[in-house]
């Protein structure tokens, strides 16, 4: 039987390769050399290696792919509206290896230091943009019943992980006699519907800002991976235990991070990096491991979409400015 062009893609040790090489282009296009996107680029960079290492280490696909890896590339693409957001990059990245580490802990109640390593990348992440600390909760909750690794010394580790940061950057602030930053930092947990200065930002105001790109983007990166879940939870049979519930993990998170988005849509350089991060899979696993006509046409259509809508970005100069750390942690 004939292999269809999304299965041959899919399936090419090529794949990842060429994507990293048009991932490169874009970041160039984009305007990496005359803004000085190098940090930007380092967090991409490193969070694309973490996806191989994601895909790899756990297979998620039941086929040799790197379809994870390059559907990250992708999609990361489509958005290089989001390219110039440092904060971004270093969320994405603390991300990516929050769920590579956090993942070793598989049925394994008995891995503080796992988790404790894993929560550090996420502490780190929330010292940069503080309403990450809203992942905890669910974090633990997935860790009790997907990854079956919650006990009182993971969640003690888990607390230990995401204040070493503070910890360290609290002995700045005491050198200094002045906490100001640091309550300034936390006081952004309940500031909802306010702008990047920190003024009330009314929400029709906040969905107003966001381009034509961005939209579209985010709009067909949800369809795409509720077209993976969909796919994913008829076929999970298919699959080992531990990979349905690795992508119940990613399904929970994705979720979240839509819903976040929905209420905080100002903050769409940070969570729609997170949006591909945790769709990335799906999407993969539905283009990989499908084999009808009809999914070869919504694959040829999508790589199309997310190619025009790149150029598009583009097109429109809607890449977003350079943006600094957290104010509350500039002194550092």
């Amino acid at each position: 039987m004939k292999k269809l062009l999304q299965n041959r893609i899919a399936e090419s040790s090529l794949t990842l390769p060429l994507t990293a090489v048009y991932a490169l282009g874009v970041w160039l296009a984009a305007g990496l050399v005359t803004r000085q996107w190098w940090g930007q680029l380092a967090c991409f960079a490193a969070t694309s290696y973490l996806m191989v290492e994601l895909s790899n280490s756990n297979a998620l696909l039941r086929v040799r792919s790197r379809m994870v890896s390059a559907t990250f590339l992708v999609l990361s693409s489509m958005v290089c509206c989001t390219f110039g957001s440092l904060p971004g990059g270093i969320v994405q990245l603390c991300c990516a290896a929050t769920l590579i580490i956090l993942f070793h802990t598989y049925q394994d109640k008995a891995s503080p230091g796992w988790v404790y390593y894993a929560f550090l990348c996420l502490g780190l992440g929330t010292t940069v943009f503080a309403p990450l600390l809203f992942f905890l909760p669910v974090l633990w909750l997935l860790m009790a019943t997907q990854l079956q690794s919650l006990s009182w010394r993971t969640w003690a580790a888990s607390l230990l992980g995401v204040a070493t940061p503070y910890w360290f950057g609290a002995l700045w602030f005491i050198y200094q006699r002045d906490f100001t930053p640091l309550a300034d930092h936390f006081a952004q947990l309940g500031r909802w519907g306010t702008g990047a200065d920190g003024q009330p930002l009314p929400y029709l105001t906040q969905l107003l800002n966001l381009t034509v790109s961005q939209t579209a983007a985010l709009a067909l990166t949800m369809v795409l991976t509720l077209t993976g879940m969909l796919h994913f939870w008829l076929r999970s049979y298919e699959d080992k235990i531990r990979i349905r519930l690795l992508y119940g993990f990613f399904a929970v998170l994705w979720l979240l991070t839509v819903a976040m988005l929905a209420a905080q849509p100002q903050h769409y350089d940070v969570l729609m990096r997170l949006v591909v991060v945790c769709g990335s899979p799906f999407i993969a696993h539905y283009f990989t491991l499908t084999h009808s006509r009809l999914t070869n046409i919504v694959f040829c259509t999508s790589v199309v979409l997310a190619v025009a809508l790149m150029l598009f970005s583009l097109l429109t100069a809607t890449v977003a400015p350079l943006q600094s750390l957290n104010p509350a942690w500039s002194g550092l």
